[in-house]
């Protein structure tokens, strides 16, 4: 017969050891690359306004532009219809750069709070990504930090409140998407670009996207 000490004695010989790699560790990104990767995603000589090895339409590069009246500076403004993402300065000017914004109907207009900015982030897939896309399955466990992430070399989280939307302003390794709509729901810069752009975002700034021209089509 059967006792529970013979149970309990068995049981653990049985199954009390864990099983090697049964747990996936967390993506990482290694703070004593990122200087290294900061170099390998800025060209050699770098000029902002006119470094462009990646074949960029030359308006897509940063320019410093006139803003319009009565806007704070600080904030984000992204014009979703000519690609472009302004930062507003205290002098009345805004540096604006070439971006890509998310494909088909992804792409969600609104009013965001910038509430935390990284560099060289971790980037793990949503379950809806992974529904929309099965390929992204791949990458449930996470993507750790460096250049091929699709997040890029740096992020700006978007907030409506203290919830996290998911939608990020960020970096990518695939800058030839810039001008177009290539992203899940995200608005896309050249490393190089967001690089300059991030320390002089302040978190608690206010990011406006505005909609693309499929929105203002159907609203006409």
């Amino acid at each position: 017969m059967l006792t529970r000490r013979h149970f309990v004695l068995t049981s653990a010989a049985l199954f009390s050891a864990p099983i090697a790699g049964g747990a996936q560790a967390a993506p990482t990104s290694d703070r004593s690359k990122w200087d290294e990767w900061d170099a390998q995603v800025t060209p050699p000589n770098y000029d902002p306004f006119t470094s462009n090895p990646w074949g960029l339409d030359p308006r897509f590069l940063p320019h410093l532009v006139e803003a319009n009246p009565g806007l704070t500076p600080g904030d984000i403004h992204v014009d979703a219809v000519a690609r472009y993402l302004y930062h507003i300065r205290d002098d009345g000017t805004a540096m604006r750069y070439g971006v890509a914004i998310a494909r088909g109907n992804l792409y969600t207009p609104g009013t965001y709070t910038i509430r935390r900015k990284t560099k060289w982030p971790t980037w793990t897939p949503t379950a809806n990504m992974i529904a929309r896309d099965p390929e992204y399955a791949q990458y449930a466990d996470g993507v750790d930090g460096g250049p091929t992430n699709p997040l890029g070399s740096r992020a700006l989280y978007l907030y409506v409140g203290n919830r996290d939307t998911y939608l990020r302003i960020h970096g990518s390794p695939y800058p030839r998407s810039i001008g177009g709509r290539a992203s899940s729901g995200c608005v896309r810069m050249v490393m190089a670009h967001i690089n300059d752009l991030y320390p002089n975002v302040e978190l608690g700034s206010t990011a406006y996207l505005y909609p693309p021209e499929t929105y203002i089509a159907a609203q006409s």
